[in-house]
């Protein structure tokens, strides 16, 4: 329970953060902040993700203690990676042909990677051995840093490269201030093997591929929005992707940070079988809660624009916002609730297949869809992209999980949350603000809640009643 705290803090944070960063830089700034930090993301993602995941499946408290080698593989690794980064760098700064994009936010974009790459495996190495405290001081420590250093840098300079400056700063300072508790005595990086690192890349290589095809999507976007309107529209088009995909990927996540480790302990102690059960419950209560959640977020969405969003930014937001939120349900559902089926059992190249599903759906829908004034068309193709990569994954997933939630608890869900949209849709007509959202807040969620307790969907009556079982029983 306190790393889900810690997470949702963490959360909260970076939504503060990326809203500050936003209005201080304004939209053209910002689009070129967005555009470099794309970069960041997907050099993040092609080098350093493989660590994270391999930590997060193979790395636990038992394997700490009976296979050091594991760790010792995978610091040795991030050590060798970076070294390579580095010299790829100098040699392509002397003999690699001028790029469009500004040396210097380039330049940042690939220490943003690995100081960000670092950060999430060394997140991954503390809820892997379900470390609450150390997890909730990198958390605690990285937002306070990043507050003071992204933001501040944001308001004082207005510069894209000064914001992420700051952010490197933050999350390298992180991890040197947390790094004592989270070394394992006795691991040496002489220790590596490298049939160990074959044995981890070969389980992650396929989500990396997959999850780079992802990330690469809204870097592409980012470009040719840049190329066919200008900066300023990059920044409008993205604030609403960045904050849109934290959000709804941030209740998947929450989760994630608890279910999966579970399934992969459930794994390690009584086998496949029971591991599948496991993921197939996870898969129900992910469904359960992200459902609800992005309908709230669109019913709510006016509210949330006249209220955090920056003046510069509103309107378009909303507009974006709306246009991708189906396809980023889709992709947080699949990550978090369909993607465990591959992971727990180690085979993972459907994934790639789903990717390219998505790639090709967004390219096909780009060429049919007439251009505007604006991106919408660009918007539209993407998050058609993130569904078809649902529906791909999905299908290969019941190919490969003989046990799967129960489909009266999905359609539940799907009821339960019909019964709360329908009823806050006229609220949706109210003027936009605090009391209009709280009470949208606060109707949905009585709603839903009562249809959980009449219907036990997901189990999450139970689960509650168990708790609270639990916690009066301490008193």
């Amino acid at each position: 329970m306190k790393v889900l705290l810690a997470f949702l803090a963490n959360t909260a944070a970076n939504f503060l953060i990326g809203l500050l960063v936003a209005k201080f830089l304004g939209p053209e700034e910002y689009g070129r902040f967005a555009l470099a930090f794309s970069i960041a993301v997907v050099v993040q993602t092609a080098l350093y993700d493989w660590l994270r995941l391999s930590a997060t499946r193979f790395y636990s408290q038992r394997t700490r203690e009976s296979d050091p080698i594991i760790r010792s593989t995978l610091g040795s690794s991030f050590v060798a990676i970076t070294a390579l980064l580095v010299i790829a760098t100098f040699l392509y700064s002397l003999i690699g042909p001028e790029l469009d994009f500004d040396s210097e936010l380039i330049l940042l974009a690939l220490l943003t990677a690995t100081a960000n790459g670092l950060f999430d495996y060394s997140t991954a190495l503390a809820r892997a051995r379900f470390e609450d405290s150390a997890y909730g001081r990198l958390v605690l420590v990285k937002n306070l840093l990043s507050l003071i250093l992204i933001g501040g840098g944001a308001f004082l300079f207005h510069s894209a490269g000064v914001a992420l400056a700051g952010g490197v700063a933050s999350l390298f300072g992180t991890v040197l201030l947390s790094r004592a508790a989270l070394r394992d005595p006795g691991v040496h990086c002489m220790d590596a093997r490298t049939e160990t690192v074959k044995g981890l890349m070969a389980y992650s290589a396929p989500i990396v591929a997959a999850h780079l095809l992802y990330q690469a999507m809204p870097l592409a976007a980012r470009s040719i929005v840049a190329s066919v309107f200008d900066f300023a529209e990059t920044g409008q088009f993205s604030l609403a992707y960045d904050i849109g995909m934290r959000a709804v990927m941030a209740f998947g996540s929450a989760l994630d940070v608890l279910l999966f480790q579970i399934a992969v302990a459930a794994h390690e102690e009584h086998g496949e079988d029971r591991a599948r059960e496991q993921v197939a419950h996870n898969m129900g209560v992910v469904f359960a809660f992200l459902l609800p959640a992005c309908a709230g977020v669109w019913l709510i969405l006016p509210s949330v624009e006249a209220l955090i969003v920056p003046a510069q930014f509103r309107g378009p937001f909303g507009h974006y916002l709306g246009l991708l939120l189906p396809g980023l349900f889709a992709m947080s559902f699949l990550n978090f609730g369909v993607n465990p089926v591959f992971q727990i059992s180690k085979r993972t190249a459907p994934l790639i297949v789903a990717a390219l599903t998505a790639v090709a759906a967004s390219l096909l829908l780009l060429f049919l869809l007439p251009w505007g004034k604006d991106a919408s068309n660009l918007t539209i193709a993407q998050a058609a992209g993130y569904v078809a990569a649902l529906g791909v994954t999905i299908w290969f997933a019941m190919r490969a999980q003989p046990v799967w939630p129960s489909f009266w608890d999905l359609f539940a869900a799907v009821v339960g949350t019909g019964a709360m949209f329908l009823a806050l849709m006229p609220m949706r007509a109210m003027p936009p603000g605090f009391f209009t959202m709280f009470a949208q807040i606060l109707v949905g969620a009585a709603i839903y809640a009562a249809m959980v307790a009449a219907f036990d969907i997901a189990g999450l009556r139970t689960h509650a009643l168990a708790w609270l079982r639990t916690r009066l029983g301490r008193r």
